[in-house]
């Protein structure tokens, strides 16, 4: 038998927390995390191809995809050291090419990381508190540079090259933005901008020296060579032109919308301007203008308005072709828009569509998969139901809720639908295009529900009870109870006889589902079960829990167990076929294991999720393993064996296409469609009568143009006539001017060709003279060539023999110079013979001194040695119970652990009596209106007693059965009275219980910091002791010093009763954590006096400031009426001026005329007064 494998298949999400969580890889491909894979989705093909993460990565932090869109370099943070791990997309499983470390620097995760331009480096901003800046030439895994970019109080939000430049970069951040560059192999700021009290969220490169750069106040700030310029206007009108101005303060904080997205591109820019929308602009000659703005539409699905159209987007990205724009939401959503589309519509406002379909945003809770259709349905705390189709891979139906979806079942038929909320337990229709409520149940807080594989029956879990209901009558036809604790998983057998079911409080059991009562059991309390399963062949049935293992369990008996390496179970599957068992895991991962269980740790692990794994199924074909998470993500696994073939089944599965449609929709559907046709028919004829008006006005219009140009032809044709004639007329004339012309130049060609006769004669003449002086010449520069080449041969033959001369000379001086040298190297090689004898008799003697002494050293040596070796043992000793101890912490911290989920879940019980409490208190109330109300009845009736004494008897025979009445409803009171002492009294213990939890829980602490405390001051000690050796090695060469560091030591570490003084160290240690917690309660002391005092002062401070401005506004206002009145009585005085003037004009040349200033104009003492009082 082959084994059997999972297969990535299709996968419906998206991982939020990612920087740049969204990249284009080519036109129709997009690139995205989604669970602990990234996924590469066709959106044409509809198809997806994964690249699994890290087996130990503890989460994606961040993406960046290569300027060739060939590599993709994806962030995770380890459980030490952050790493980038950089793939080849081209490859068709992408190949891992390279995994990065920050080397030196310190960071458990890269925060953002970006290609350059040329894709040969890489550079990652770490997290807090250092934020340091790597820079790689990443095929190498070389770290080139680093640089520390922000402190701890200011994050680092976004990190880029420049486009055109690969050793610029670009920072920003919470009051930062700056500009690096890699000169001299180190990276240097090149630009200070004060921007301390911005907020930068992202950022963008428009130019090689421009960036734009949006805030968390709505600002759109553009930055040159690093100097902040201008902000551009970002209002949110439609088609209005956006001006730029100067910025004349950066602390102004405009009212507006985060932008936390910009991308660049050939036209302008795209931002997104607050929740759900994008702008685009455009680039002017000396600015940008906004040209389109594009929303995320309104739900369909939802009447609410905040729940699509509020999403904050994450990331956009463009296509390589700019022809398509893509992005992702803070909700996890996937929108595209088609840009050409948004071009040629301008007048319409452009929406996004989703990408693929709507996934979920928060975690899914249940999963179900039904027999007659390809359907699965998820339940979210997102409040929302999704019925997914998995053959087409599409979203079938959708619906939110005002609660939250605790679990849901799918109808064996894929017709119906039951959920379970907070307050009650929902049977739904699935309709043609929604999912409406059938019929509800009063089960609250239901964790987990399943229909029967009949679907005649429904089990649904209310905290510990299980409630069987008919789907017939709707009917709770059995109760069953016995867990002590909240009940995880249930499943029904294949016959639907049985019914198994886990809890938390350790307990498996199995149910006949017929009499309700319990057929076997397995209890083991140290262990919370989370899911269980049946086999197969429903004999058996397998248990995961908290205790790390994968049970399997028949008759009360655990068969065999599986342990799991340090990683708990959370949810199992098994196939219809037998053949594997599938678990989920904590950590995301799936592990597909043989059936029947092996002995040894035999099993696969694929990386599928980031979050623990809460529901797993397999459909009733055994084609698909569908799985759910607390990250949001549907993940479908192809389930086939070795050789690739898909798993056969025992049973033929017809999958049906029906839906259910109710009888007023189809009314409502078919008196829609009959308008619609009756509606078109008017349109119809309306449109025939249009067309005939057309038709007839063209007609007319016809007749009117043809006329015209009729007319136009005839005149045209007149004006061609004339036309005609003249250029006849022009013809004749040109023909006749042509043969003058061409006598004339036949004329003067004569005259030129004798002319140039005679120039050629005396010019060949000459040619002829010049030729024999040439000749002459040849001849004399032969013969004088010929006497300087004699000339030359002589004097090399005169050289010759002078070099061979100085040749013979030179050769025999070297002869005599290596008789010399040899006679010297004779003379040296006698004189060094005699050196190194007398050499070897005195390093003979120092041989025989120095060996004396070694014998001497070897003894000390020896000595030290046992002395170390006794030391050895007394620190492997002191090892040993230090591994004890952590041991022990390990184990406390498990207990912790324990304890707190026990808590967790008591908690929840307690508020679930809570709710019931309060259900038993509102009926109370309404039985004491009853009550209060028959009261009045019976005062009403003793009046009515002595007024009407002869109706005595009648009214007695009336009243009787009220008191029978009123005597049944005092009993019923007293009992409720007594059910509520019962739960309050419940209520108080669980109360006290969970005390006695928490005071336990908190000794254990308190236990457990002691006994951290104590290894702590062990490892100091044994660090110090480290550190005293490692200074005595130093002495290795000079014994007398090692003996008395080493009897230092001695002294110090080995006290004479055999111990290390460890309450010493302890108590010194306490001291100063005792003084150092006295000065800190002294410091926060003084600092909440300065503090009081600071207020105060400032309290003072702005009342008198507040009296000054009150003061202030008065004498205001006494201006401002003393300024009115002074304007009042200007215009008097210019009135009065004007009068002056035109009685001094009657008369001119009068004695007493005005004054004439310096520049001529003349003044009057009047004008003299009004100049001074407007001065």
């Amino acid at each position: 038998m082959s084994a059997v494998v999972a297969q990535s298949h299709f996968i419906f999400g998206l991982r939020r927390g990612v920087a740049n969580n969204l990249c284009f890889f080519d036109e129709h491909s997009l690139v995205f995390p989604c669970g602990n894979n990234c996924v590469c989705f066709n959106t044409v093909q509809r198809c997806q191809r994964f690249i699994p993460g890290s087996e130990k990565s503890q989460g994606m932090r961040a993406m960046a995809i290569s300027a060739n869109r060939r590599y993709l370099a994806v962030s995770e943070r380890g459980g030490e050291r952050a790493t980038v791990t950089v793939f080849d997309l081209q490859h068709e499983q992408g190949r891992k090419r390279k995994v990065l470390t920050a080397g030196d620097a310190p960071g458990r995760e890269f925060v953002c990381v970006a290609f350059s331009p040329d894709s040969k480096y890489l550079i990652g901003q770490t997290g807090g508190p250092e934020w340091t800046l790597v820079l790689w030439l990443w095929e190498k895994q070389k770290v080139l540079a680093s640089v520390k970019t922000s402190n701890p109080n200011n994050p680092v939000t976004q990190v880029s090259f420049n486009p055109h430049n690969n050793t610029q970069l670009c920072v920003s951040g919470t009051g930062l933005f700056k500009m690096f560059r890699y000169t001299e192999g180190a990276l240097k700021q090149s630009s200070f901008p004060k921007v301390e009290t911005m907020g930068f969220l992202c950022h963008t490169w428009v130019t090689a020296e421009r960036v734009i750069a949006g805030t968390d106040a709505g600002r759109l700030l553009v930055f040159e060579s690093g100097d902040l310029r201008r902000e551009i206007g970002a209002a949110l009108e439609a088609d209005r032109q956006v001006g730029t101005r100067k910025i004349q303060d950066a602390d102004e904080a405009p009212t507006a919308s985060r932008i936390t997205a910009i991308l660049s591109y050939s036209k302008g820019f795209a931002c997104s301007m607050g929740p759900g929308t994008v702008c685009l602009f455009e680039k002017t000659e000396d600015s940008y203008r906004k040209s389109r703005e594009i929303k995320i539409p309104p739900d369909p699905y939802n009447d609410e308005v905040t729940s699509a159209e509020s999403q904050e987007i994450d990331t956009m990205c463009l296509s390589p072709a700019e022809e398509t724009l893509a992005i992702s939401t803070e909700q996890g959503q996937l929108y595209s828009v088609s840009l050409s589309s948004v071009d040629v519509h301008k007048e319409v406002q452009a929406h996004f569509e989703f990408l693929s379909q709507s996934f979920h945003s928060k975690s899914i809770t249940g999963l179900s998969v039904c027999l007659r259709k390809p359907f699965a349905a998820t339940s979210s705390l997102d409040r929302s139901v999704r019925i997914w189709n998995y053959e087409t891979k599409e979203l079938e139906l959708y619906k939110e809720f005002q609660e939250e979806a605790h679990s849901v079942a799918l109808h064996p038929t894929g017709l119906f639908i039951l959920v379970g909320f907070s307050d009650k337990l929902r049977l739904m229709n699935l309709v043609m295009d929604d999912i409406r409520t059938f019929k509800e149940f009063t089960v609250r807080g239901c964790r987990e529900c399943a229909f029967s594989h009949g679907g005649h029956m429904f089990a649904a879990v209310n905290g510990n009870v299980i409630h069987i209901y008919s789907v017939n009558s709707f009917e709770n036809i059995l109760t069953l109870k016995g867990h002590n604790g909240k009940i995880r998983g249930i499943e029904w057998s294949l016959d639907d006889s049985r019914l198994v079911s886990c809890g938390m409080d350790g307990a498996v059991y199995e149910w006949n589902t017929q009499t309700g009562k319990r057929e076997s059991e397995s209890v083991l309390k140290s262990c919370g079960y989370t899911g269980v399963a049946f086999s197969s062949d429903c004999k058996t049935f397998l248990a995961v829990g908290s205790d790390l293992t994968l049970k399997e369990i028949q008759d009360c008996q655990v068969l065999r167990e599986v342990p799991a390496d340090e990683v708990a179970h959370t949810a199992v599957a098994v196939s219809h076929s037998g053949r594997v068992v599938f678990t989920g895991a904590s950590n995301g991962t799936i592990r597909a294991i043989k059936y029947p269980l092996p002995i040894q740790k035999d099993w696969i692990v694929y990386q599928a999720h980031c979050g623990p794994v809460t529901k797993m199924a397999i459909t009733f074909d055994d084609q698909f393993l569908l799985t759910a998470s607390e990250d949001g993500c549907l993940s479908m696994w192809k389930i086939i064996d070795k050789e690739g073939r898909g798993l056969k089944s025992s049973r033929q599965i017809v999958h049906t296409d029906e839906i259910l449609v109710t009888k007023s929709d189809l009314e409502e559907k078919t008196q829609t469609t009959l308008e619609l046709k009756m509606r078109l028919e008017e349109m119809q004829m309306e449109n025939e009568y249009q067309l005939r008006l057309k038709d007839m006005n063209y007609n007319e219009k016809m007749k009117e143009i043809s006329d015209k140009l009729t007319q136009q032809i005839e005149t045209l044709q007149t004006a061609q006539q004339a036309m005609k004639t003249e250029m006849e007329r022009q013809e004749r004339e040109h023909q006749e001017s042509s043969a003058e012309v061409a006598m004339k130049h036949s004329r003067e060609l004569k005259d030129l060709e004798s002319s140039y006769g005679q120039k050629l004669i005396v010019e060949h003449e000459r040619f002829q003279d010049l030729r024999h002086w040439c000749e002459r010449a040849r001849e004399d520069y032969e013969r004088s060539a010929k006497t300087a080449e004699e000339r030359e041969v002589r004097a090399l033959e005169e050289l010759t023999r002078r070099y061979e001369a100085e040749l013979r000379e030179k050769t025999r001086q070297l002869a005599q110079c290596q008789e010399d040298a040899q006679q010297q190297m004779r003379e040296f090689k006698e004189i060094i013979k005699q050196e190194e004898e007398d050499e070897e008799r005195v390093i003979h003697n120092i041989k025989i001194r120095y060996e004396k002494k070694l014998r001497a050293e070897e003894e000390a040596v020896a000595n030290l040695t046992r002395e170390n070796g006794i030391t050895a043992h007394k620190f492997h000793s002191l090892q040993r119970q230090i591994d004890d101890q952590r041991t022990d912490a390990n184990k406390l911290k498990q207990e912790r652990q324990r304890l707190l989920g026990l808590i967790r879940s008591l908690e929840s019980d307690i508020e679930d009596l809570k709710r019931q409490i309060a259900g038993h208190e509102k009926t109370n109330q309404d039985k004491d209106k009853t009550i209060s109300g028959l009261k009045k009845k019976n005062q009403e009736l003793e009046k009515l007693k002595f007024v009407l004494d002869f109706q005595l008897s009648e009214l007695k025979k009336r009243t009787e059965p009220q008191q029978d009445e009123i005597g049944e409803k005092k009993e019923r009171i007293q009992q409720l009275e007594g059910e509520l002492v019962q739960t309050n009294e419940s209520n108080t213990q669980l109360k006290l219980a969970v005390s006695d939890l928490r005071l336990k829980l908190r000794t254990r602490d308190k236990e457990m910091h002691k006994e951290m405390q104590r290894v702590k001051d062990l490892e100091t000690h044994l660090q110090r002791l480290k550190s005293d050796l490692h200074h005595c090695v130093g002495f290795i060469q000079e014994p007398k010093k090692l003996k008395d560091s080493v009897q230092v030591i001695y002294a110090r570490y080995v006290p004479h009763d055999g111990g290390v003084n460890k309450s010493s160290v302890g108590d010194d240690v306490q001291a100063a954590v005792c003084r150092q917690r006295d000065h800190l309660e002294r410091t926060v002391h003084s600092l909440r006096t300065s503090l009081a005092k600071s207020a105060d002062a400032h309290e003072k401070v702005y009342v008198r400031i507040m009296k000054e401005n009150v003061t202030l506004i008065t004498e205001i206002n006494e201006l401002r009426k003393e300024l009115c009145l002074a304007r009042t009585q200007v215009k008097d005085c210019k009135a009065q001026l004007a009068t002056y003037k035109r009685s001094n004009q009657s008369r001119p040349n009068s004695e007493a005329g005005p004054k004439k200033d310096s520049s001529g104009s003349v003044t009057s003492p009047v004008d003299r007064k009004v100049q001074r009082d407007e001065y």
